[in-house]
């Protein structure tokens, strides 16, 4: 199985649309890692607020475990330290919410920044690549196949008109040197059939 063509031409198209193919999808992996690092510095705010309200939490609760071993009034003492306590709680999760939230946020923008690049890439790239291969492939072995430059030399004969300008009209025409057998007429046209394929004998 043949990837590239043997004809300079068409060899050097493929090789510059599958280095443009890798080049774009690598950008878009580049371009995704970009924007999921910048929508992450987001979470700043979430980590900050998770720092504070476990710190407030912390120290009210230090706070209300003292008050309470004051004589008489410790408990009552405790309980809105114990409430402030809970509030710093509350900031805490709100702030590992907004965490979570700026992570998925991230995530869904990496996935659909890598996703749709790559899938538009793939499907406008590797069919016709798989195309060219396979009809490569099957051209290769009509032309080593018995009788198969008859057949290659017959599709340019019933192609375009304009292959065969490039080769001097045999007598009495292409199509009756081609029912004659003129090997050299048939060696010519399915020359340009394979060249037309991307490939030479």
């Amino acid at each position: 199985m043949r990837l590239y063509a043997q004809t300079p031409a068409r060899r050097v198209r493929q090789v510059i649309a599958d280095l443009a193919a890798v080049a774009l999808i690598y950008a878009a992996v580049r371009l995704a890692l970009a924007v999921h690092d910048a929508i992450m510095r987001l979470a700043e705010p979430g980590r900050a607020a998770e720092r504070s309200g476990n710190g407030l939490a912390d120290a009210l609760g230090d706070a209300g475990d003292a008050a309470s071993n004051v004589p008489l009034v410790g408990d009552q003492l405790k309980k809105p330290l114990s409430s402030a306590a809970e509030a710093g709680t509350g900031l805490a999760d709100a702030g590992r919410a907004l965490q979570d939230t700026v992570g998925d946020v991230a995530t869904l923008a990496t996935i659909a920044l890598i996703a749709i690049p790559v899938v538009c890439v793939l499907l406008l790239w590797l069919p016709p690549r798989l195309r060219w291969i396979r009809h490569g492939d099957a051209t290769r072995r009509l032309a080593s196949a018995p009788g198969g430059v008859d057949l290659i030399a017959l599709r340019v004969l019933t192609g375009s008109q304009l292959a065969l300008a490039a080769l001097p009209t045999p007598p009495g025409g292409f199509a009756e040197a081609w029912r004659r057998g003129d090997e050299q007429v048939i060696a010519d046209l399915a020359a340009i059939g394979l060249r037309q394929a991307g490939l030479r004998f």
